[in-house]
């Protein structure tokens, strides 16, 4: 199965296409070997007491299939809004219209509402304007936990590793650190690995979200609407959180090879393949 990714020239070129299809029509991910092992947003252990027998099994697998549905449209929504962006932006709002009610399917809408009363070009730049690193806006998740030093090749590498494990293959056209790439491969990859990806970067996700509702733009929306399908933050998640506002991500403009220098906006085409085993 070839899927690509909702970057650049042509977002999420096979997004919704496989999977379980509804009475409706749209195709949602295939949740069914997923295997949900995070705490829901009121903090409880959907494995445990409270989620016994078949009736809490049937909550869970409905949480994680809420929970990839949720990471694929945002995977669609956060990448470059170009012809094909469009084409799939439909698709993205029929899937979240069909999430249970919460947080995260109203702020999907409002953003879909937002993208497709928007005119194409003044959408386009836009998402150029808002997704600057030297605004600390930007998609790339390493970025804000090693910025522009040494240590960010290895935490890209590592991101790579995670995907690698699970038979993931990511192009060298896109950095593998990018949100919409991480939340495709927790959406339709493999679930509990992309969800602790998800987690590990949350310092990252709260300080965009910060910075994004900062500027005003409906973007934050989708940030938090991937940021409600994670367990609360912990202190420390916090206070982490707090520094990189004051002091921003490391600088150090070295240390980047292999995987290159700042990348450009608009962001290109990530083609991610599942191989056969």
């Amino acid at each position: 199965m070839s899927t690509t990714n909702g970057i650049g020239g042509g977002p999420n070129e096979g997004a919704f296409e496989s999977g379980t299809a509804n009475p409706d029509g749209a195709h949602l991910p295939d949740t069914a070997g997923a295997r949900p092992a995070v705490p829901s947003q009121d903090d409880r252990n959907p494995d445990g007491r409270s989620g016994a027998g078949w009736l809490g099994a049937g909550r869970n697998a409905r949480r994680a299939h809420a929970r990839a549905v949720t990471h694929q449209a945002a995977s669609v929504l956060l990448g470059y809004p170009d012809g094909v962006f469009f084409e799939r932006l439909p698709l993205a709002a029929r899937a979240a219209a069909e999430l249970p009610k919460s947080r995260s399917r109203t702020d999907l809408l409002e953003f879909c509402e937002h993208a497709s009363t928007t005119p194409e070009l003044e959408l386009a730049e836009h998402y150029v304007d808002v997704f600057d690193l030297r605004r600390r806006r930007a998609l790339h998740m390493t970025y804000y936990t090693d910025g522009d030093t040494r240590r960010r090749g290895h935490a890209l590498a590592e991101v790579k590793r995670v995907y690698a494990e699970a038979g993931w293959r990511v192009s060298a056209r896109e950095l593998p650190d990018h949100l919409a790439v991480m939340l495709e491969f927790a959406a339709r990859g493999d679930a509990e690995a992309g969800q602790e990806l998800l987690v590990n970067f949350r310092s990252g996700l709260d300080l965009l979200s910060r910075a994004l509702s900062d500027y005003g733009t409906p973007y934050a929306r989708v940030v938090d609407a991937v940021r409600y399908t994670l367990p609360p933050p912990r202190r420390a998640d916090e206070e982490r959180v707090r520094r990189l506002a004051q002091e921003g991500p490391p600088a150090e403009d070295v240390g980047m090879e292999p995987y290159g220098a700042r990348p450009r906006v608009p962001l290109p085409l990530t083609d991610v393949t599942r191989r056969r085993s």
